[in-house]
C-alpha cells in the first residue's frame, strides 16, 4: 500500500469505514451456503491493456465525487468535502462554485458533502440533490434548483434527515435509477461491527438502500435492500440498468455486490451476518433474498473499496462493457465483466490512482476517477 500525502492522510478515514438472485421474501431469509465466487488475489496477473487513467484536472480541495447532467457534455460537477460543488469546463474549475453550503456542513474524517445527483429532466426543471452531514453530524438529503449556471439557495427543500449515532459509516451516495427514482445508500450507523444491529433491522433506515420518488415530496422512501455496511459508492449501468455496489468491509474483505435490473424486490446483502462471503456473526439474516458478492478481495490488497461504473463511453472501445472499481487506500483498480449474473475476466489493471475517493461519468458515459489529493483522471487510450 502506498503512503498517502499529507492532505489525504489527514482525512484517510473519509472512506475507511464508508468502510444473484433476487426476489421478495416477507419472512425470515433462508440460510444459504456462500458461493465460492471470484476472489482477487495478491499475485493476480496484470494484462497489458491499451488504456489508462490520465489526469485532466487538478487543484481541487478534497474532492469526493463527480457527476454530470446528461444534457451538459462539456461540464463536470465535482463535490468537495467541505461543502462546495465546483464546475469543471475543459479541465479548468470555475472560480465561483456551483453550490457552497459550507456553513451547513460538518466536514472531516467521514463527514462532509458526500455526493450530488441531477434529476433526469434537469435541463427542464433544474433540480439536483445533495447528501451531506449537518452540523449535528446527521445525514440530510436536500433538493436544490439552479438557474443553469449556479444553485439557487432559496429553493432548498429537505427530502430526508436521519440522526446518526456515530460519525462514521454515512454512506452518502445519491444516484438516479433507471426507474426515475433517487437512490440513496445508507451506512449501518457507524461503530465497529454494527453494534446496534441496525443493518438487518427493517425498522431502521441504517444499512439500507433507499429509493425516493422525488416528484412526490411527501412519499416516504422505500427500502429496496438491506444488509449493507457502508455502500460508499454504487451505480446503475446506463446500458442495462443493472446495479453495482461497492460495500466497505469490516476487518477482512471488501466486496462488490450485483443486482440485475429485472429484480422485483428486496435484496439482503448479508451484513452483519456475513462480511463478504464469510460468516461474521452467528445469527440469521432478517428478510429479503440473500445476495453474496460477485467478487471480493482481502485487506492485503486494500482497505476500503470504491465502487465504480460499467464503461459505456466511446473513447476506449476495448473497455466498453467492463465494470471498473478500486480501493481508496492502495489505489489499485480492477475491472470485470458480468455474464449471467457472475463476474468474469476479473483483472487487476496496471495503473493506480492514489486516494481513490470515487469514480464518475460525464454526459457521454466517459469514465473518470477522483483522487482525494485533488486530481481528476479520465479513462483514455
Amino acid at each position: 500500500m502506498r503512503r498517502l500525502g499529507a492532505a489525504a492522510a489527514a482525512t484517510l478515514l473519509v472512506v475507511l469505514g464508508l468502510a444473484l438472485a433476487t426476489g421478495w421474501s416477507s419472512g425470515e431469509t433462508r440460510e444459504a451456503r456462500p458461493p465460492a465466487g471470484p476472489q482477487v488475489r495478491e499475485g493476480a496477473a496484470r494484462r497489458r491493456v491499451p488504456y489508462s487513467f490520465r489526469r485532466v484536472a487538478s487543484g481541487l480541495v478534497l474532492p469526493l465525487h463527480l457527476a454530470a447532467p446528461r444534457g451538459e457534455p462539456a461540464r463536470l460537477y465535482v463535490v468537495e468535502q467541505a461543502g462546495r460543488i465546483r464546475v469543471l469546463e475543459r479541465g479548468k474549475p470555475r472560480v465561483e462554485p456551483f453550490l457552497d453550503i459550507r456553513p451547513l456542513v460538518q466536514s472531516g474524517v467521514e463527514q462532509g458533502l458526500l455526493s450530488v445527483a441531477f434529476h433526469p429532466r434537469y435541463a427542464e426543471n433544474r433540480r439536483f440533490y445533495v447528501d451531506y452531514t449537518d452540523l449535528a453530524g446527521d445525514t440530510r438529503i436536500v433538493e436544490y434548483r439552479s438557474d443553469g449556471e449556479t444553485a439557487l439557495p432559496d429553493t432548498r427543500r429537505e427530502l430526508f434527515r436521519l440522526e446518526d449515532p456515530y460519525s462514521n459509516h454515512n454512506g452518502g451516495n445519491l444516484v438516479f435509477g433507471p426507474d426515475g427514482r433517487l437512490y440513496a445508500g445508507m451506512g449501518d450507523g457507524g461503530g465497529g461491527g454494527d453494534p446496534g444491529n441496525r443493518s438487518q433491522n427493517p425498522a431502521t433506515f441504517f444499512g439500507k438502500l433507499l429509493a425516493f420518488d422525488v416528484d412526490r415530496p411527501d412519499a416516504p422512501p422505500e427500502q429496496v435492500a438491506r444488509g449493507l455496511r457502508n455502500p460508499w459508492r454504487f451505480s446503475f449501468d446506463r446500458g442495462t440498468g443493472d446495479l453495482y455496489i461497492g460495500d466497505v468491509g469490516q476487518n477482512a474483505y471488501e466486496e462488490i455486490d450485483f443486482t440485475p435490473r429485472r429484480s422485483p424486490g428486496l435484496e439482503n446483502y448479508g451484513w452483519d451476518v456475513y462480511e463478504g462471503r464469510s460468516r461474521f456473526e452467528r445469527k440469521r439474516p432478517s428478510g429479503g433474498r440473500l445476495v453474496f458478492p460477485i467478487v471480493q478481495y482481502s485487506r492485503r490488497l486494500g482497505i476500503s473499496v470504491t465502487g465504480g461504473f460499467v464503461y459505456r463511453g466511446s473513447t476506449v472501445p476495448s473497455a466498453r462493457g467492463r465494470y471498473f472499481y478500486g480501493d481508496f487506500g492502495s489505489g489499485r483498480i480492477w475491472s470485470l465483466r458480468v455474464v449471467r449474473g457472475k463476474a468474469q475476466d476479473v483483472r487487476l489493471e496496471r495503473f493506480r490512482v492514489g486516494a481513490l475517493a470515487s469514480f464518475g461519468e460525464d454526459a457521454a458515459g466517459e469514465l473518470y476517477a477522483v483522487s482525494l489529493h485533488g486530481g481528476i483522471f479520465k479513462l483514455v487510450d
